[in-house]
């Protein structure tokens, strides 16, 4: 029985329709710490300001002529503690690397150190402007030049592209070089292949090239099939864009075989290289004869991830390729001084195909990765790759005798481990399993991809995570499996405990609300 407080208010109990989630209901919605925010145009009022602003005359003439405002903008005026209570409030509802592990597979999602951190927001990078003066960013053009002087030492490539500011940017980058180099000796081709294990932004980066994009199948294995792509080689292939370590979490280990084959054929090779943390330091992709590869900074050296930006994807390509390179890029002169290879230069730009940016401007990510890279060392990077395989592999064994691992036969995974939801009972699926481990305290794995495993669950722990966070992360994972292999109802119901309940993210996807409607 439920005794009232000196107040005289009695609290009446809330039970969730499985008895999971009760206690008494607040008048304020909200549960101890877990507070109920509404949004800011429900907190503010239109016609009042947070602050005191000198009086303005509406009636003074203006540089606006005919564009100047007719009617109030509406936006909420509120104080000080309002705002920072809302977003304070609103970042407790999120999930981050600094609260907890993060299994995204083929996101990279890994501890930041905040050495990087502090390295970035130094005068002179975290303030730099692409219009200074080259003289005076002499600093951000070495930072620069060095970076990119480690990703070919750690690639095997003679050249680099830093300008591409993603992973995608960078596969057109490394396409458009590709196509730069077959106009130069008029050699017309139209069609680039793509394997069934490679990343989705690859078939749509060549279709945006204009090129005609066909699939080449998988192997049980989860490898390309290297007898299949043979066939299809021709003199109207342009390119192949193989991701290594594929998306099924293997290392496609023909890829020597594959690579020789096209450049027999006349064509290129281009290597998607967002999974490189697993080998770099292991495989250098240009003797495996990759002609260009993208690396995602922010996946491979540490720094952040996810949210739309920032990013950086440079380019690493051949000696055949090097020549067509995008505008601009750095050079140092016989004084040691650094300047930027752009248009005016025509005596040294070379063949290129012109810019993919205006400028570089993504200092953030390349002063953190070369602290990371600097901090590690060779020899560290190379345990990067090793610590990240290694517990990869604990996850894949560690899961396998519960959950269907459709490649755990192919030999060690890479950086990912893959499972599918073959044996789910009582019509659960993939969806629940990723709900339920929101109650268990973790951001879910990355579900549904790849497609060639149905119910796709893919667990990336990275290097970062220690064998305690891994065991604890394996103990929940188990136990919701179990529930879900159990035919549990339950979990068609979760997550019981986060801020909101399930959503309905197909209507979220296809009729978003994105007005405030009072």
């Amino acid at each position: 029985m439920n005794a009232p407080n000196q107040s005289g208010w009695k609290p009446a109990m809330i039970v969730s329709e499985d008895g999971m989630h009760s206690g008494p209901q607040t008048t304020t919605g909200n549960r101890a710490l877990m507070l109920e925010e509404p949004l800011l145009f429900e907190i503010g009022r239109a016609e009042v300001t947070g602050v005191d602003l000198p009086p303005v005359d509406v009636n003074a003439p203006t540089r606006l002529a005919g564009l100047a405002r007719s009617e109030p903008l509406g936006l909420v005026g509120l104080t000080e503690p309002e705002t920072v209570r809302h977003y304070t409030r609103l970042s407790r509802q999120n999930y981050g690397i600094d609260l907890g592990f993060f299994p995204l597979g083929s996101c990279t999602m890994k501890h930041n150190p905040r050495l990087n951190e502090k390295i970035a927001r130094l005068p002179g990078f975290a303030d730099v402007h692409p219009l200074s003066p080259q003289n005076a960013v002499q600093g951000a053009l070495e930072v620069i030049s060095e970076l990119g002087g480690w990703l070919c030492t750690l690639t095997g490539m003679p050249a680099v592209a830093m300008s591409p500011k993603a992973g995608a940017h960078g596969e057109l980058c490394g396409i458009l070089a590709i196509r730069a180099a077959h106009e130069a000796r008029g050699d017309a081709r139209e069609v680039v292949l793509v394997p069934e294990s490679a990343h989705g932004t690859n078939p749509a980066t060549a279709a945006f090239a204009n090129y005609r994009v066909e699939d080449i199948p998988a192997t049980p294995e989860g490898r390309v099939d290297v007898e299949a792509l043979k066939a299809r080689l021709g003199p109207d292939v342009a390119a192949v864009m193989i991701t290594n370590p594929n998306t099924c979490g293997l290392f496609e280990k023909d890829f020597r075989e594959i690579a020789d084959a096209v450049h027999e054929a006349g064509g290129y090779v281009y290597c998607d290289g967002a999974n490189f943390n697993a080998i770099v330091g292991k495989v250098r992709p240009g003797d495996l004869g990759v002609d260009a590869m993208h690396i995602n900074l922010h996946k491979t050296f540490s720094t952040p991830h996810g949210g739309g930006g920032p990013g950086s994807g440079p380019v690493v390509l051949s000696e055949a390729l090097a020549p067509f390179a995008p505008l601009p890029f750095v050079r140092k002169d016989d004084a040691g001084t650094f300047y930027l290879v752009e248009e005016e230069n025509r005596e040294e730009r070379g063949p290129s195909f012109g810019r993919m940016t205006a400028f570089h401007g993504q200092m953030g990510m390349f002063t953190r990765a070369l602290t990371y890279m600097l901090s590690h060392g060779a020899d560290g990077l190379k345990q990067v790759a090793e610590d990240a395989v290694l517990n990869a592999n604990y996850i894949l064994r560690s899961m396998e005798d519960i959950l269907h691992a459709p490649f755990a036969g192919s030999g060690p995974c890479m950086h990912e481990a893959l499972f599918g939801d073959k044996d789910f009972t009582g019509g659960l699926s993939t969806l629940d399993v990723a709900k339920g481990l929101i109650d268990e305290g973790y951001h879910p794995m990355t579900v549904y991809f790849p497609l060639v495993v149905h119910g796709a669950m893919l667990v990336e722990p990275t290097e970062t995570e220690s064998k305690a966070a891994i065991d604890q992360f394996i103990t929940a994972f188990r136990a919701v499996v179990e529930r879900a292999l159990a035919g549990d109802e339950g979990l068609k119901q979760a997550p019981y405990y986060a801020p909101r309940r399930r959503l309905d993210e197909t209507a979220a996807a296809r009729k978003p609300k994105l007005a405030f409607e009072g």
